[in-house]
Parts: structure tokens; C-alpha cells; sequence
């Protein structure tokens, strides 16, 4: 276990300094900060020259995808930051065949980052956590496959194969190509007859992805198994089939709230060769965040993320983990991770889900009327802001499609590639909509979830097997009252769980 500690600006997606050059304003588009090519290279040249000066300089060639697959790319990112290396160890594959690969394609994305915090510079690093906040500045450059991170450590802005390569590049190398670069888990689900499908999720970060993928259903006779928890490249096969990989090798988890009744694989799978960012520590050296006081004394000591020591029952409003702190750790330790899930063909997907934050208004699960309204259904998602995004507050937020910080052009355009999706030739994925996160008058989450949402992905995956267990209403179908597993819940709740005006 390594744990590492950042008390300075730099722990959560820096949207307002994230930027994207693109010869002509319009191209881009209002989700993401546009800058010309002449204010970019004078950005680039005001923090580049010597900032690595007394640093290592670290060459990682990288592949997103198992390597060699046809689904996959590869990657070259340059760091003076041996957390990146470490953590780029972990969540994707770093080999010296990617080489080869290269030598073979002459194609991979560029990376570059650096801390920005030169050993000749009068900054006072601390908590060994050298960061420049007042230049942070991360661009991307897609024509050129290009992109500069610099003063940040956060893992979405440093490890670059994540979401600045996985999502915001590949996102428009999937326009190019003719696919989709996607923030969604993959899961298959196993009912108790055996039949296996696969599903892809999209819901903003830290809205529960993770605890999706790695879900221990409540109802007996079901199976999940983790294909990935953050990241999905979709393509459609010979056979019109939507073929699904995971590009990354690892998890990169929000830790506070996981534990081992919410979700008990992701505690397995981060108990070795994990890195911790951001979180509390007991005295004698075990990991602590929010979610597992139950596991310790009142009167055990905890040293903060912030370096404080404080007792765990200690009243103070302060976290005692940062809410957005992480856990980086090995997929393959994922004690269900799927077989397949390396399968360079990737895995066949019978469902898209879109999901957000919603207290009122928004039913428990709805299906599109067709691929259209589906993509106008991940369109209009909206959630409250999370510790994820340096957006604070309670304010519910457009997020279409789980991708307000990652789409890498004009999101016009991005929708038209979407629509483009659909041809007679291929078969289509049902879409839906879900919210797990409906609140009553006294401000309690009316669905209990976690392992409790087998039952909506019962509905679902019957929806997909042509039941007529569904009823049209203005927004979407509804599951038919009777045709839907609700148990334990009360009428008055399940009356909230489908309607669809704001209490």
C-alpha cells in the first residue's frame, strides 16, 4: 500500500483550465474551453521550457486496450512525476511490446506532463506533493494527437491514458474511425437460467459506476461479473454487433462510501498493490475515508488526509478523507472480474444505461422509444455536482451523456455521430435512463440500491429479451405495475420511484 497526500489545488477534474485548440472556435463547442493555436503556444512556452529542470524525466509507452487488439491504442507519455509512473503501471498496459506496435503503425498519441515544480524553483513543496496550481493548465491538440498537462497531479489530469486520452482524444479518433469513446462500465449479468448479457453504463463520476460493476445482487440465483467500472470503446462488428472493450488495466476508485456492505469486491480487490490518494490513516497504519468507521474503535486515532490527528469520533465537519480521495489498484485482482474481459474482440453489448444524481422528478428506470429518443434521453442527463468535479454545492447540473468534462469536440457534432450510429445492418442496443438516488419529503433515498438494483437490471434485460412488461408514458416506458421485482419497499415509495412530477 502506498498512500500519498495532496493538500493543494489539484484533486479534482480542473474543467476551467482544461483546453482544446481547434483552428476555429465553433468547431469545439461550450462544454470545454476553446483556445487559438498562437495562445496556446504562448501558454506552452510560458510553463514548459526548463520546468523539468533537476527531475527525472520518465518515458512510458502505454496501450489502451489489450495490446494488439483491434479495438485498442497506444500512447507515449512523458512525466517528472513518479506517482504518474506508478499509477500508469496499475491502469494501463505498460509494455516494451508497445514498441512494436508503434514501429508497426507509426500511430500513438502524445503525452506530456509535468508538475510544473523545478528543483532550482524557490516553491515549497508539501507532503512530497510538488504541484504548480496557479499555471495549471491542461490542452489537447486532437488533430495532432497531442496532449499537455502541466501543474497537476490529480490523476485525471496526470495519468493521461485515462480520461485526457481515453475519453477527450479517443473521443474524436472515434469520430474519425467510426466508433464510440464512452465514460461507461461494462458488466455482464447472469441470470438464474444461466442466459448472459452485457451492459454498458453511463453515469458521472462518483455516481456509482464502480459500485454497478462490481455489484453482489440481493436476489438469489444472479451473477455479475466486472468487465470495467469508468471507461468504454465501443464498436460495431461485421455482424452489426455493438463489441465493447474496457482500455484500461485497473480501477481508479473514489474511496469514501465503498466499504464492505456497499461494495465488498472493490475492499477485496484494493487490500494489495494499491495506491491511496487522499485518504486518513489509522494510527498503526491502516486505511481509513467515510464508510468505515464501523470498522474501528470510537477512540482510534486518525492522521487526516490533511496530516492532522485527530480521534475517529471526533464531531468535526472535516473529512477525515477528502471526498474525492481514490484507490488505484489492479483489475485482475477484481475477485469477479470477468474472463473476457481482456478478450481482444471485446464483449457483445445488449444495453445502454444512462443514470444521474436526481432527488425528485426523475423515475426509478424508463427505456428510450427508440435509439433516437435514447440518445436524446443521454442528451438531456442531468445530476447535482459531486467531489469529482471541482463544481460545488447541491446544484443539479447538465452532464449529457455522463461526458460534460471529456467530449473533445463540438458536442453538436457529437450528437450527430451518436444518431449515425444506427443502420438497418446492425443491431441496436435498447437504451434506458436510471436514478437511484430519488429522495422522499425527509430527504432519504427512496431505493435502497447497491445490490437491490439486479431488480431494475431484471426489468431491463427482460425488455431486451422482447417481454411486454413495459407501459408508454410521455417521457419513456415504464415497467407495467406487477412486472417489476420492487420487495421491501413500501407503497407510498414505490409510488415515488415511478412518478413522474416532482412531488
Amino acid at each position: 500500500m502506498l498512500r500519498v497526500l495532496n493538500p493543494r489545488l489539484g484533486f479534482a477534474q480542473s474543467i476551467k483550465r482544461t483546453l482544446f485548440l481547434m483552428l476555429h472556435q465553433g468547431v469545439h463547442g461550450v462544454l470545454g474551453q476553446w483556445i487559438s493555436p498562437d495562445d496556446l503556444n504562448t501558454e506552452i512556452h510560458d510553463r514548459y521550457p526548463n520546468c523539468m529542470e533537476g527531475r527525472v524525466l520518465y518515458v512510458i509507452p502505454f496501450s489502451m486496450g489489450p495490446i494488439g487488439s483491434p479495438l485498442s491504442k497506444v500512447g507515449i507519455e512523458l512525466t517528472d512525476s513518479i506517482y504518474v509512473v506508478l499509477c500508469m503501471t496499475i491502469m494501463t498496459r505498460m509494455h516494451p511490446n508497445v514498441w512494436n506496435v508503434i514501429e508497426s503503425s507509426k500511430e500513438f498519441v502524445r503525452c506530456v506532463h509535468s508538475v510544473g515544480c523545478p528543483t532550482s524553483s524557490n516553491q515549497i513543496v508539501k507532503n512530497n506533493w510538488p504541484c504548480n496550481p496557479e499555471k495549471t493548465l491542461i490542452s489537447h491538440v486532437p488533430k495532432e494527437r497531442l496532449i499537455m498537462s502541466f501543474g497537476s497531479g490529480y490523476g485525471g489530469n496526470s495519468l493521461l491514458g485515462k480520461k485526457c486520452f481515453a475519453l477527450r482524444i479517443a473521443g474524436c479518433i472515434a469520430r474519425d474511425e467510426g466508433w464510440l469513446a464512452e465514460h461507461m462500465l461494462i458488466m455482464s449479468v447472469t441470470n438464474p437460467k444461466g442466459e448472459e448479457k452485457f451492459i454498458a453504463a453511463a453515469f458521472p463520476s462518483a455516481c456509482g459506476k464502480t459500485n454497478m460493476a462490481m455489484l453482489e445482487p440481493s436476489v438469489p440465483g444472479w451473477k455479475v461479473q466486472c468487465v470495467g467500472d469508468d471507461i468504454a470503446w465501443m464498436r460495431f462488428d461485421e455482424h452489426g454487433v455493438l463489441r465493447a472493450i474496457n482500455p484500461e488495466a485497473g480501477f481508479f476508485g473514489v474511496a469514501p462510501g465503498t466499504n464492505k456492505k456497499t461494495n465488498p469486491n472493490a475492499m477485496a480487490t484494493c487490500m494489495k498493490n494499491t495506491i491511496f490518494t487522499n485518504i486518513g490513516q489509522t494510527k498503526d497504519g491502516h486505511i481509513f475515508w467515510e464508510g468505515l468507521e464501523d470498522q474501528y474503535s470510537p477512540d482510534t486515532e486518525i492522521i487526516t488526509w490533511l496530516g492532522d490527528h485527530v480521534k475517529l469520533s471526533d464531531k468535526s465537519k472535516d473529512p477525515k478523507a477528502h471526498p474525492n480521495s481514490r484507490f488505484c489498484c489492479p483489475a485482475n485482482q477484481c475477485p469477479i472480474i470477468h474472463p473476457k474481459w481482456e478478450d481482444p474482440q471485446g464483449v457483445p453489448i445488449s444495453a445502454l444505461i444512462f443514470g444521474g444524481r436526481r432527488p425528485s422528478g426523475i423515475p426509478l428506470v424508463m427505456q428510450s422509444f427508440d435509439w433516437k429518443h435514447g440518445v436524446m434521453l443521454g442528451a438531456a442527463l442531468k445530476s447535482e455536482a459531486t467531489a469529482a468535479a471541482e463544481f460545488t454545492g447541491k446544484s443539479v447540473m447538465h452532464d449529457p451523456m455522463a461526458m460534460r468534462p471529456f467530449v473533445g469536440y463540438n458536442f453538436g457534432h457529437y450528437l450527430d455521430h451518436w444518431l449515425g450510429m444506427e443502420k438497418p445492418s446492425r443491431k441496436m442496443p435498447l437504451i434506458f435512463h436510471v436514478n437511484w438516488f430519488r429522495l422522499n419529503k425527509h430527504g432519504k433515498f427512496v431505493w435502497p440500491g447497491f445490490g437491490h438494483n439486479i431488480r431494475v437490471i431484471d426489468w431491463i434485460l427482460r425488455r431486451v429479451d422482447g417481454e411486454d412488461n413495459g407501459v408508454h408514458s410521455p417521457i419513456g416506458i415504464l415497467p407495467k405495475k406487477g412486472k417489476f421485482i420492487i420487495m421491501m419497499i413500501s407503497k407510498q415509495h414505490e409510488y415515488l420511484l415511478f412518478v413522474l412530477l416532482s412531488y
